[in-house]
């Protein structure tokens, strides 16, 4: 009998951008029924070469095989009627069109008459979501639902066509661990299925846990691939990195925080979240913590303005406001980064100087009138400090790695020397290494003085970094925890029951 052939070839395969080259002589293979992780820091040349494999952009050389045949696609859909389909982190779903209608878009059921059966698609939808365990409504709109939900549409999508191979890029970038555990539950019964899934995450401790191989890459280069069994997490940092895990970036003691910087006194918006209080001190970093969907993040953007609340006052510097609208906050001394960086942090299509600058345009320019050198000089100190890495300052900010994206992004905001600084999601989506900055980043914040409210799904990010502990449920504050006291366990069991037992802390009303 002959041997099997691979499900993926990958052959030598380049692929340059002017002077960038971003994969260089890549070759490794991915066998049938088996989960292949893709790990490296952003930039290492993991989504170029994704969007190779699935037709979205062709090799300057080399090669790929499908089960042992060579293949070139032209298009994302050429490669998913063979079988290839990739789920992003970044939803590329139609928000205005009903759950149903994004999972079957471009493979609608139809009639013997030709037309679209909705019975059969909704029926269909409805038994999908279920066995993957989520509730949703397959007739309501995508708009309005939380990251995680969007995630699972689309890999229910996926699941729709004939796979023979499944790209998953961060798909729990954004999912609770309950909701990462159904995930991989489906990654493995398609395991056993014969479909292949090529799996890419910055979570090691994932990696290790569901990969059955593991492929590093460095730089555009093909570092090793491994059995998972057979490396651990310090081995694929170092092989990422090219540096010892002990290296990285930990935070050190925190400092005795100064006066209160940020109060929020009673904030509710109805039907979102309520009663909420707290405050945040100078030199402090304050989290919230809580499953998807809990309301952190409308909480913080009812802060910003963003979402009016209802009722309710925030105090910035013992100046009481009531939010009314973004430009009312950021002219109190308020920074917001997002969690959706492309989508509200950045304007992707302008020059990384330009999004630099975005925030302090009536500065360089109060007649209106900002000249490109202007907006270079005042960019400049920002990208050398957080170490940007781009051939230029003129290059589309779109062009960058996550990683990069996120430090434009904290460099536009830090440029408006704000007062208080609320960081929503700071390290999704980006690799070990930029974290590492990114949490030393934060860490000199408020070793300076700025009060910091650090929003993040990270429970490992959230124990490591912040002074105290908020965990929101159910649109509420129901727990918190003091530095060193709380525990992943004592955390999620306020997160999910909305209430804490006697000894996880100090009670909330």
């Amino acid at each position: 009998m002959g041997v099997e052939p691979e499900r993926l070839s990958i052959r030598g395969v380049s692929k340059s951008f002017g002077p960038v080259r971003a994969v260089r002589n890549v070759s490794f293979s991915i066998t049938p029924g088996t989960i292949h992780a893709l790990v490296g820091e952003n930039g290492a040349g993991k989504s170029t070469l994704v969007k190779i494999i699935t037709g979205m952009q062709p090799p300057d050389s080399g090669e790929i095989l499908l089960d042992g045949k060579v293949c070139k696609f032209f298009t994302p859909l050429d490669a998913r009627r063979h079988g290839i389909t990739a789920v992003y982190q970044d939803p590329k779903l139609f928000p205005h069109l009903d759950v149903a209608e994004n999972i079957f878009m471009g493979f609608h059921p139809r009639t013997t008459f030709g037309l679209v059966s909705k019975r059969t698609m909704y029926a269909e939808a409805d038994r999908m979501l279920a066995d993957l365990g989520v509730k949703m409504d397959p007739r309501a709109l995508l708009a309005g639902r939380s990251v995680a939900e969007i995630q699972f549409v689309e890999i229910i999508r996926a699941m729709c066509a004939d796979l023979r191979l499944l790209i998953l890029d961060e798909p729990t970038a954004s999912l609770t661990p309950a909701e990462s555990d159904r995930l991989f539950v489906v990654v493995d019964s398609l395991k056993r299925r014969g479909v292949s899934v090529l799996f890419i995450s910055h979570r090691l401790d994932e990696v290790r846990r569901i990969a059955d191989r593991v492929t590093v890459m460095r730089d555009g280069e093909h570092i090793v691939t491994a059995a998972a069994a057979e490396m651990t997490e310090a081995d694929m940092v170092r092989r990422m990195v090219g540096r010892e895990l002990t290296s990285l970036f930990v935070r050190g003691e925190s400092r005795t925080p100064g006066a209160v910087m940020l109060e929020v006194k009673k904030l509710s918006l109805p039907g979102v979240f309520e009663n909420v209080t707290m405050s945040v001190r100078a030199g402090e970093i304050v989290g919230l913590a809580g499953l998807v969907g809990a309301g952190r993040t409308e909480i913080a953007e009812s802060i910003f303005g963003i979402r009016p609340p209802k009722s309710g006052k925030v105090v910035i510097d013992n100046v009481e406001l009531k939010p009314s609208n973004p430009g009312q906050m950021l002219r109190k001394g308020v920074a917001y980064i997002p969690e959706n960086r492309d989508d509200n942090g950045l304007l992707v299509d302008l020059s990384i100087a330009s999004n630099i600058c975005l925030a302090v345009l009536d500065r360089l320019g109060p007649l209106g009138f900002i000249s490109r050198s202007a907006e270079t000089r005042f960019a400049r100190p920002f990208a050398d400090d957080f170490e940007i890495k781009t051939t230029s300052l003129d290059a589309a900010a779109g062009s960058l790695s996550g990683g990069n994206r996120q430090k434009v992004v904290l460099a536009k905001w830090l440029g408006t020397e704000p007062k208080v600084f609320i960081l929503d999601e700071p390290t999704h989506g980006i690799d070990i290494g930029t974290k590492s900055q990114v949490h030393q980043r934060i860490s000199e914040l408020a070793a300076t003085g700025y009060p910091v409210l650090l929003i993040s799904s990270d429970l490992p990010e959230i124990l490591a970094m912040c002074d105290r502990i908020l965990v929101v449920a159910a649109g509420r504050i129901v727990a918190e925890f003091a530095r060193g006291e709380a525990t992943q366990e004592k955390v999620m069991v306020a997160a999910s029951r909305g209430s804490r037992s006697s000894d996880a802390g100090e009670e909330r009303p």
